[in-house]
Order: structure tokens, then sequence, then C-alpha cells
């Protein structure tokens, strides 16, 4: 029986949850607001099935890709709509052509980020874009399991404990089975981003007119005109975390509200755009404060999640490659099978290889996980200070200095000492 002691066994992959053949297996979120699965003992029957899917006491073994690359999707729209070079998109337009399935990370009516899957072109939209948060994977592995033994193809793309995880429930290999992962740097409470999300709608309204009398409504998304917004109702109408108007490399975060000024009168749109280094979820985020405990022992680092195909951002391209260099966003791509291999090639993706270690120089996060911060604690324990003065608090260095600083150390440093140098800052 699933039993958790240290909150860092656990990746919440929710393989254990769906493995289970009595259902007796629930997530709980605590006080982080990160899911755990809490065994009913009276129905448990003792099968074992649920530790032998798990993918942190079951991990896989490390090793390096078969080849690694530079890529761009050549269609610039798909391309600015996507987080780095756009590549998993044309992936998954060849499985959904080939009567494939696609499973990802997309917002559901609740602006929570859950995984669900896709048949249709149209229907990989809400896919695109980094989304900085633990997504709950419900069901998806039964589904993506009861597809597999129809003999259709499925993508299934996650974190690399989430594939990870996949890989354990499934048990077996299947041929018309691919997996893609992506470079992770950890992902951050959905708790918390409520909290902020709310604070920041607060607040936004607040700045435009809508004081105490704001009606706010943060979990529900925009609705057609016609159905109406009462006076002062403010509703989610967009989330993104990557944000590229002003360029890949200085992106930042965007949230669009739907707001009702006056009774009667037409919907308004509200767009909220911060820097990086000026948005406080982000800034908490790039320093660690609130990722889930795993994130600091990561079972999945150095490709052990079994994926047939790792993307991830190609950071510092412009000291390796600067023709490639545009500003619009570059994927570190690793080819870690046969199967990934052939899918790469069945798509029209521009391509330059490269060294292993060039893409491990300049995302460290590929094989090494984040440090815990002395401040963890502390931001979970401030319970009477509010979101901001946490950050304020907690994350007091200038990203402009740690950006420049991170810089200065991808160009001449080997990955190790770019991991000392990383945790150091952090503190």
């Amino acid at each position: 029986m699933i039993s958790i002691k240290d909150k860092k066994a656990c990746c919440g992959c929710g393989a254990c949850v769906q493995r289970c053949p009595k259902q007796c297996i629930t997530l709980h979120e605590d006080s982080e607001g990160f899911l755990y699965p809490v065994a009913d003992a009276s129905v448990c029957i003792n099968c074992g099935l649920c530790e032998k899917v798990c993918p942190v006491i079951n991990q896989h073994t490390a090793h390096e890709p078969l080849q690694t690359f530079a890529a761009k999707n050549p269609n610039e729209a798909v391309r600015a709509a996507s987080s780095s070079g756009g590549v998993f998109t044309m992936l998954a337009e060849r499985v959904i052509k080939s009567g494939g399935v696609v499973f990802g990370a997309a917002f559901d009516q609740q602006w929570k980020v859950v995984h669900t899957c896709a048949t249709t072109i149209e229907g990989l939209q809400k896919f695109r874009g980094s989304k900085y948060l633990q997504s709950q994977t419900n069901n998806t592995f039964r589904e993506a399991e009861a597809y597999l033994k129809q003999g259709r193809q499925v993508l299934y793309s996650g974190t690399p404990c989430q594939v990870a995880g996949l890989k354990k429930y499934l048990r077996k290999d299947y041929d018309n089975l691919l997996t893609l992962d992506f470079i992770c740097h950890g992902v951050p409470s959905p708790g918390v981003f409520r909290t902020y999300l709310r604070d920041e709608i607060i607040r936004l309204s607040a700045r435009q007119g809508g004081g105490k009398n704001t009606v706010l409504l943060p979990c529900i998304p925009l609705v057609a005109e016609s159905d109406g917004l009462g006076e002062g109702e403010v509703k989610i109408q967009s989330v993104s975390f990557r944000d590229k108007r002003k360029g890949w490399k200085k992106f930042g975060f965007a949230l669009g509200l739907s707001k009702a000024s006056a009774a009667g009168e037409k919907n308004s749109v509200l767009l909220s755009y911060s820097p990086l280094n000026k948005d406080l979820f982000m800034r908490g985020f790039l320093r660690d404060l609130y990722l889930r405990p795993s994130c600091y022992a990561c079972p999945a680092k150095q490709l052990k999640s079994g994926s047939d195909i790792t993307l991830g951002d190609f950071w510092g391209i412009e000291t390796l490659l600067p023709e490639l260099d545009d500003d619009r966003g570059v994927s570190a791509v690793t080819v870690n099978t046969e199967k990934g291999r052939a899918l790469l090639q069945e798509v029209n993706v521009e391509l330059t290889e490269v060294a292993y270690s060039e893409v491990v120089k300049r995302n460290s996060a590929l094989v090494h996980s984040a440090s815990e911060p002395k401040g963890r604690r502390a931001f979970f324990e401030a319970d009477g200070l509010t979101f901001e003065a946490k950050i304020n608090k907690l994350a007091k260095t200038p990203f402009s200095l740690y950006g420049m600083l991170r810089c200065m150390v991808l160009r001449v440093c080997p990955p190790k000492l770019i991991h000392i140098i990383k945790h150091i800052l952090r503190q």
C-alpha cells in the first residue's frame, strides 16, 4: 500500500491512483497546494501494484541521447505562439494526421492545468505554450492505454516524471506509443498560483476603477457576450506564462481579463503584461520558492524518464550558433530512442546537430535538480503576509543582476560549476 512519509518521495504523477485495481487511492491537496495519494486501508488488498508503478521507487537508468539538435518550426506563426521553437506542434500534427491521439497539458474551465487528449489539429492549440504549474494527469494513463490497445498511435507529452509514471503504469512496451517530455526546471504549486491569481485580479480591477465593488470570479473562463457579465464582474480570458511580444529571451507573464464596466455595456478586455523580472509569480518560481518537494530530488533527470524525445529552450544559442538566433525561439531537441529519431525524420523541422554537452551547458536543468532555497519554508509558514510581501522579502535579489551573472557563467563554466553557482545565487 502506498504511504508517503517523505514528500520528496512522491512526484504526483498519479500512476498509483490509476493502476489501483480497487480504486482505493485518491489524491488530496496538502497545505502547500500539491496533490498526494492517500490509500483507504479498509479497501486495499495489498497487491503492491501502486508501489510497482511508482517512478520514484522504480527509477530508470540515466543515459545520454542518440542525437541532439537545435531546431525551429519553419511556420513563423506557430513558432510565435509556442514557448520556444515550435517543434512539439510539428510532431503532434504528424501523429494526428496518421489517425493518432496526442496527450498534453491544457487549462481547464477553472484555469487549472490538467492533462487531456486531442484528436484534431485544431485541438492541439490548447497544448501550446509553457504552463508553469503541476498538471493533473487524472485518468489519461488509462485513456492512453485504451487507445494503444485499439492499435492507434499515441503521443503522450508531459514532465519527465509524468512520462516515467506512464511507462511504469503500462508495464509493457507498445510499438505505437511515442513519449515526449521537456527539460523541466521544476513544477510550482497550483495552490500558490491560485493565491497569486486572486491577488493579481483584485489589483488589476482596482487599478481599472473596480475598487471594493468589483465582483471577483477568477476561476470562470470568459463567457460569450450574449451570456452577459454583471456590473463589475471580472473573468479570466487568457493566461500566458511565456508571452513573447518583447522577444523569446525577454518573455513575460500576460493575463487577459473580461470585465463589465457598467450594467448593459459590452465586455471590456483588460490585459496585464509583466516582464519576467517584475511579475511576482515568476520571480518566486525562478528562485525555486514553491516547487514540489520532489523537484529538489527529481527521479527523472539525465533522461531517466524513458521518453523518446526531450524538448526544451536552447538558451544561449547566440553563443554557439549565432546565425540561428532571431529571438523568436529555438528548441533544444534530444533524440533518445530510435522511435524518436524516426518521428523527427518524418517532419519538416529545421535541424542543426549539436553536441549534447552544449545543451547541458546552457540548460543544466536537463541533468540537475533544483536546489531547495532557504526561503522555501519561510514562504509557506509566513501566513500573516500577502503573496506580494512574501516575494519581496524572499526573492530580493534583482533578477537583472541574477540574469547577468547567469549569462556570464553559461558562457565559460562547465555544467557542475554552473549548478553550484545557481545554488549560491538562490540562497
